[in-house]
C-alpha cells in the first residue's frame, strides 16, 4: 500500500477495490495458460476485482482456473442476459460451475431492454434474490447502455451496482448518472473506460475517471504490456493536468457527435454485415492505423455493407440511437478513399 493508492467504495455493497478493475471480455482470445498468467499478475499487483459475464465463452473458466485457491482474496462480477427466472437459475449455476465458487459478489443482469422488477412477469428479480438469499449472490448489479434503463435502475432502489459506459467522450447525461448512483449510495462500475479502443491514452481515460470518487473502471485486458500500464497506476495514479486535458478536449473535438462504440448490440445482422467492426472503421484508421485493417480478408468485411438490407434493425436496436444504415455507407466510403490512396489513415 503506498499513500498515493486511490480505493473506490461501491456504495451500499461496501467492496473497496483499487480504482483498477479488470474487464475480462478480451481473455477469451487468448489460451488458458496465457489467461492464468496474466490474471495472477493482475492480482499480484494489486487489482481484485474481476468482471465477467455467461456470455464471454470461455472468460469465467479461466478465471476459475486462475483463482480457485484464492478466492475469498478477490471480487467476481458476472452477468446474466437470461430473459425468464428459470434461465437465468440455468446461467448462474453453469456460471458457478465455470467459476469453481460457490458464490458470486455481484450478480449483474446483461443490459436488459427494461429494469427488472419484482412481479413484471419475467420472474428475474425473483430468482436474483432467491438466490442472495441462498448465499449464491452477495449482491445485485444491472449493467446497460441505455440512458432510461440505467436511470429507472437507480431510481428502483433495487440495484446495489449499476454498469454503464463512462470515459472523457461521455455525455453530460452520462455523468448525472455518476451523480445520482453517489446520492443514491449505489456502486457505479465504467466499462468501455477507453471506449473500444478509440481512446489510445490510457493515463488521460484514468485521470478522467479519477475525477469521480464513487467510479470504479474496468480495462479490458488481452496483453501483458496493457496490464503493466494499468498496474503502474496503482502507486501512480494519473491525475488531471494541463498536459491531459489538452488531450481530452483534441478527442473531444475529433470524436464528439454519432461515432460506433462497439457495443454490438445491434447484432447479428440479417445480410451478414459485422457492424459493430465496420461501422468505426473511418475512425480506427485514423486513430489505430494498421496494416491489418487493410487486409483482403478485412476488405471483404467491408464490402459486406453493399449487401444491407436497410430493414433498420440495426438502427432500432442501437443504444444509443444512430442511423446505423448511414454510419455503414460513410464508413464503406472512406475506407475506398484510403484503399484508393485519396485519405491518409492516420
Amino acid at each position: 500500500m503506498t499513500e498515493n493508492k486511490v480505493l473506490v467504495r461501491l456504495g451500499s455493497t461496501e467492496i473497496v477495490v483499487d480504482k483498477n478493475g479488470f474487464g475480462t471480455l478480451p481473455i477469451q482470445r487468448i489460451s488458458d495458460g496465457e489467461a492464468v498468467k496474466l490474471l495472477y499478475k493482475a492480482y499480484e499487483g494489486g487489482i481484485r476485482f474481476f468482471d465477467t459475464a455467461r456470455g464471454y465463452t470461455d472468460s469465467e473458466h479461466k478465471l476459475g482456473l486462475a483463482f480457485e485457491k484464492i478466492r475469498e482474496k478477490i471480487y467476481i462480477a458476472t452477468k446474466s442476459a437470461a430473459k425468464t427466472g428459470e434461465d437465468m437459475k440455468k446461467d448462474l449455476a453453469k456460471s458457478l460451475e465455470m467459476l469453481r465458487t460457490d458464490y458470486i459478489d455481484i450478480y449483474q443482469f446483461h443490459n436488459p431492454a427494461i429494469c427488472p422488477r419484482p412481479g413484471d412477469g419475467s420472474g428475474l428479480y425473483e430468482a436474483a434474490m432467491e438466490a442472495k438469499e441462498a448465499g449464491k449472490i452477495r449482491h445485485i448489479g444491472i449493467t446497460n447502455h441505455r440512458l432510461g434503463v440505467a436511470a429507472e435502475a437507480i431510481e428502483s432502489g433495487l440495484y446495489e451496482t449499476l454498469q454503464f459506459p463512462l470515459c472523457y467522450l461521455a455525455s453530460e447525461k452520462d455523468e448525472e448518472l455518476v451523480e445520482k448512483c453517489k446520492k443514491a449510495d449505489m456502486g457505479f462500475i465504467a466499462m468501455k473506460s477507453l471506449s473500444g479502443g478509440l481512446i489510445d491514452n490510457s493515463a488521460a481515460a484514468y485521470a478522467y475517471a479519477a475525477q469521480f470518487d464513487n467510479v470504479l473502471p474496468i480495462w479490458g485486458v488481452q496483453r501483458e504490456s496493457e496490464l503493466d500500464e494499468f498496474l503502474s497506476y496503482i502507486d501512480n495514479p494519473p491525475v488531471m493536468t494541463e498536459e491531459i486535458r489538452k488531450v481530452i478536449e483534441k478527442d473531444r473535438e475529433e470524436l464528439a457527435g454519432d461515432f460506433c462504440r462497439g457495443c454490438g448490440y445491434c447484432m447479428p445482422c440479417p445480410a451478414g454485415i459485422s457492424i459493430n467492426d465496420c461501422a468505426r472503421m473511418s475512425l480506427m484508421l485514423r486513430r489505430a492505423p494498421s496494416e491489418n485493417w487493410l487486409t483482403e480478408k478485412a476488405q471483404e468485411k467491408m464490402k459486406k455493407i453493399e449487401d444491407c438490407l436497410h430493414c433498420n434493425l440495426c438502427r432500432s436496436k442501437c443504444p444509443y440511437g444512430l442511423d446505423t444504415p448511414a454510419l455503414l455507407a460513410k464508413n464503406l466510403e472512406d475506407y475506398r478513399n484510403v484503399l484508393a490512396g485519396k485519405a491518409s489513415v492516420k
